[in-house]
């Protein structure tokens, strides 16, 4: 039976799932996920949590022409674990169907309820073919 739920409810109740996990090594283990889309939903909801733990400015991730997925946060040059190149292509369609960011290049605010509270990041696709990135954008 498919799952009613839509992506962005889905990653919220991830984020209250592992609201007292280290995201760093969850995320760590997501590229080893069967289902690639669960494992995308599972990754975001991992890189929200890591960004507001860790006061991010922006995470972004990026896919270039070989299908190679890289991940940077804005705070200090790190790489933060990689999603894989199978999770990682997921990711930017569970970001367009939750966004509705239809065209090659779009930004909008995305509130993502966590427990008793929420917070509203802001989400910005870049794709142009095989390439692209998806970058989420946290409050000062």
């Amino acid at each position: 039976m498919k799952d009613k739920r839509t992506l962005h409810l889905r990653v919220q109740e991830l984020c209250d799932c592992f609201a007292d996990a280290d995201p760093l090594r969850e995320m760590a283990a997501v590229s080893k996920e069967e289902d690639k889309e669960e494992g995308a939903v599972k990754w975001l909801a991992l890189a929200v949590l890591h960004g507001i733990d860790r006061a991010a400015k922006k995470i972004t991730i990026t896919r270039d022409k070989d299908g190679g997925i890289s991940v940077t946060a804005k705070y200090r040059k790190w790489e933060l674990p990689s999603p894989g190149g199978d999770v990682g292509k997921r990711i930017f369609d569970v970001v367009q169907e939750i966004t509705h960011i239809e065209k090659r290049k779009g930004k909008t605010p995305l509130a993502i309820g966590i427990r008793d509270s929420s917070i509203e990041i802001t989400v910005e696709l870049e794709t142009d073919g095989e390439t692209g990135s998806v970058t989420l954008e946290f409050p000062e």
